[in-house]
């Protein structure tokens, strides 16, 4: 026998299930769409890493603790190591050395910035020379002014002992630099994680940051006659300054290193940071960075 009381309860719990039937068919009652899945991309450099800029969390990783050559990635931590100098005065002025053109044409006329024997340049200017044309003369002129010692060569070594320490102390754990540009015996290696960590420190100084998003910059030099000199202007590397907020950060390429970049971008308050090494072209390291930087974007969401 149903009792009065059963028979409600029955009646209810139909009403209840036709409702929410014909809510569930009507779409008015649906769960919580679940966060799209990012797809990890490919890319053809041997090692790759991006991190979030605001966080440091890593988003990407591919042989990010694997040591490869950096070629003149390298030249980000001599930019780092000038500008943490005590009491430095950008408007400095270095005298050119005819040593810093020897050592251009000694090593197969490397990538430098035209630099003029017997001109007086401000650090500030041999700074750009350095990021922008990837100038190796700069990096020398550079690593004999901020070095210690009473001679160029124990100056030159102790500017690349304090890029070790430097590295050293922010944790970059399997990195050693044997040279001030990147032109290296084989020594001079890091990783794309411990790049990714050198280039998050070093933004945070105005003035790198400035110097590494420039694309051209021309510098007036005071001649050994006292005159002044324009120089021809400096460009950019960096192709893809510019491109969905990409400002910096350095390029690098070699016979052995292949083709590598440091980068970092920022769009609509999201900023990436990271590194590809050893990619196999200069336009495939190009497309594996865009790849890196979309990815990142959609992985802070």
């Amino acid at each position: 026998m149903i009792t009065a009381t059963k028979g409600l309860r029955i009646r209810r719990a139909a009403a209840v299930a036709l409702t929410t039937g014909a809510m569930l068919a009507t779409g008015a009652l649906t769960a919580a769409p679940a966060q799209a899945a990012v797809a990890v991309p490919s890319i053809t450099a041997k090692g790759g890493f991006v991190m979030n800029g605001a966080t440091g969390k890593a988003l990407y990783a591919k042989y990010a603790d694997t040591p490869r050559l950096t070629a003149s990635t390298t030249k980000i931590m001599t930019a780092r190591v000038v500008l943490a100098q005590p009491n430095l005065n950008l408007d400095t002025k270095v005298t050119i050395q005819k040593a810093y053109s020897d050592y251009i044409v000694a090593n197969n006329y490397a990538s430098n910035a035209k630099l003029i024997v017997g001109d007086k340049v401000t650090v500030r200017q041999l700074l750009y020379g350095l990021m922008l044309p990837s100038g190796c003369d700069a990096a020398y002129a550079l690593a004999d002014k901020f070095g210690t010692g009473t001679t160029r060569a124990a100056r030159v070594k102790s500017f690349i002992g304090k890029m070790n320490a430097t590295a050293k102390s922010l944790g970059m754990k399997n990195t050693n630099f044997d040279s001030f540009d990147g032109i290296s015996k084989g020594a001079n290696r890091s990783t794309p994680r411990d790049l990714t960590l050198l280039a998050r420190d070093a933004l945070k100084n105005a003035n790198f940051r400035a110097i590494v998003k420039t694309k051209s910059y021309t510098a007036k030099t005071i001649t050994k006659t006292g005159a002044t000199r324009t120089m021809a202007a400096w460009t950019n590397t960096n192709t893809l300054l510019g491109w969905n907020g990409t400002l910096g950060v350095k390029t690098g390429s070699g016979t052995d290193a292949k083709y590598c970049l440091v980068f970092a971008a920022t769009l609509n308050g999201k900023q990436v940071i990271g590194t590809v090494l050893t990619s196999s072209s200069a336009a495939n390291r190009t497309t594996d960075v865009k790849k890196l930087i979309n990815f990142g974007y959609a992985k802070i969401g």
